[in-house]
C-alpha cells in the first residue's frame, strides 16, 4: 500500500483540471503516492475527461455535490492511506512538494496536520491570502497567517523559512493529515458546508493533543477565490457564522461566552464599517451569519474540557486592532 493519497475535490472544474492536473500528477503519482480527484457529482465533462487524458489518476465518483466538507469526508472513507492530502484544484504544486511533509509527519507521530508554504499563482513572489505561512488565532478568534494580516499579504522573502513550526490552523488550500486522527475526530464537519472548516478540524485535532505544524521546505502556488471570489456575500456569510460555530464548538463553555460575547461587539463594527462604504449585501450577510449561529449552535452542546486558545501562538494579540487601527502590516509572533 503506498503511503499518500493526495485528493483533489472537484466539481465542475473542468477547466482548472485541464490547467493544474498535469502538473499534479507529473510532480505526485510514484511508489509513494497516488493523486486521485473525487468528484463532487459534476454535470461537465470533468470525469470523462480524467479517464481519457489522465488514466493514471484514480478517481472516486460521488453522486452528488456534498459541499467541500462532507465531499472530503466521503472521499477520504474510500481512500485507503496512512496520510492524506486536500488538495484544491486550483493549486499548482512544484516537484518534490509532497516529500518534506511526509517525511516531517512520519518522524513524529504526533503531527496530526502540517500544511506547505502557500504562494500566490498569479504573483508567484507573494504569499496567498488563505493559509500562506501558516494560520493563526488571535484572542478574538479572528484567524490570520504568516505572511497575510486579513487584507495585507507579505511578499516571499524566506522570513518564515525554516524548521517546521507549531502553528493553530493549516490550510485546507494544501493540508496534509494523519487518516487516523482526520477518521477518529469525523473529519470536517458538514454543517460549515465550506469555508473555515478546516480550522475547525485543526482545533479538534489541538485539543485531541495532536500538533498542527507548517513546513516551508515543501511549496504549493494556488490561484485561491476559484469558488468564491474576496467580497462575495456569500463567502462574508460562510465566514462570520463558521467562525463562530468553530469557537463555540472548541472553546470551554466559560470562555467562550467571553469571547463570543467580545466578537459580536467586533462584528458589529465590520457590519457598520460595511454599511459606511454602501455595501449593503455584505453588512446583510453579516447579520445573517449572527442569525443562522444562534440556530446552529444549539446543535453542538458538548465542549472541550481543556481552553486551548490561549497556548496557540498569536492569541495574545489583536489582530484586528493591529490592523485597522495601528495600520499594522504584520504581527511579530512569539512561539509558544
Amino acid at each position: 500500500m503506498k503511503k499518500l493519497g493526495v485528493i483533489i475535490l472537484n466539481w465542475n472544474g473542468l477547466e482548472l483540471l485541464r490547467r493544474f492536473l498535469p502538473s499534479a500528477s507529473r510532480h505526485t503519482v510514484c511508489d509513494t503516492a497516488d493523486l486521485i480527484v473525487a468528484d463532487n457529482g459534476s454535470t461537465d465533462d470533468s470525469v470523462a475527461w480524467i479517464r481519457k487524458n489522465h488514466p493514471e489518476v484514480k478517481l472516486i465518483e460521488l453522486p452528488e455535490n456534498y459541499g467541500f466538507a462532507e465531499g472530503y469526508n466521503r472521499a477520504i472513507a474510500a481512500a485507503d492511506y496512512p496520510f492524506i492530502t486536500l488538495l484544491n484544484s486550483d493549486v499548482e504544486v512544484t516537484e518534490g512538494w509532497w516529500r518534506p511533509v511526509l517525511s516531517f509527519m512520519e518522524s513524529d507521530p504526533s503531527v496530526g496536520a502540517v500544511q506547505p508554504k502557500i504562494l500566490s499563482w498569479r504573483d508567484k513572489s507573494s504569499f496567498e491570502y488563505a493559509g500562506a505561512a501558516g494560520g493563526y488565532l488571535d484572542r478574538l478568534g479572528y484567524p490570520f497567517c504568516r505572511g497575510r494580516l486579513f487584507d495585507s499579504v507579505e511578499k516571499d522573502e524566506g522570513q518564515y523559512d525554516g524548521p517546521p513550526v507549531d502553528v493553530a490552523w493549516a490550510s485546507g488550500a494544501c493540508m496534509t493529515v494523519r487518516r487516523e486522527a482526520y477518521v477518529g475526530l469525523g473529519g470536517l464537519d458538514p454543517k460549515f458546508f465550506a469555508h473555515m472548516e478546516e480550522i475547525d478540524l485543526c482545533c479538534r485535532m489541538l485539543n485531541a493533543g495532536w500538533r498542527v505544524c507548517a513546513v516551508t521546505d515543501s511549496k504549493v502556488y494556488h490561484v485561491g477565490g476559484a469558488s468564491l471570489n474576496q467580497g462575495n456575500p456569500r463567502k462574508t456569510y460562510l465566514n462570520f457564522r463558521n467562525n463562530l460555530l468553530l469557537l463555540h464548538k472548541n472553546l470551554t463553555r466559560r470562555r467562550g461566552r467571553r469571547v463570543l460575547f467580545l466578537r459580536r461587539l467586533a462584528d458589529t463594527l465590520a457590519f457598520g464599517m460595511f454599511l459606511l462604504k454602501g455595501d449593503i449585501a455584505n453588512a446583510r450577510a453579516v447579520l445573517r451569519a449572527h442569525r443562522d449561529f444562534r440556530k446552529m449552535r444549539r446543535e453542538y452542546t458538548l465542549y472541550p474540557d481543556r481552553d486551548i486558545l490561549p497556548t496557540l501562538p498569536g492569541s495574545d494579540l489583536n489582530a484586528v486592532t493591529a490592523r485597522y487601527l495601528q495600520r499594522k502590516k504584520v504581527l511579530k509572533i512569539k512561539e509558544k
